[in-house]
């Protein structure tokens, strides 16, 4: 009983969050950038990226690996 619970609440929130995406504000687009040396050609990228995303067309997103200090 507890499987079929947690196998409905799983699938429920896989289709009612499964074609949400959020993409970035313009303002965090702009604060991305300002460490940038080009930040008008970030910035375009970036706003290119969210477009596409927006539409619904697959993007790459790379992945940064963290640097403990």
């Amino acid at each position: 009983m507890k499987l079929a619970i947690n196998l409905s609440l799983f699938f429920f929130a896989l289709f009612t969050f499964g074609e949400e995406s959020i993409s970035l504000t313009d303002y965090k687009i702009k604060k991305i950038c300002k460490k940038e040396k080009r930040q008008s050609a970030c910035i375009k990228i970036l706003q290119e990226k969210k477009l596409n995303l927006q539409k619904g067309i697959l993007i790459e997103i790379p992945v940064i690996p963290y640097k403990n200090k």
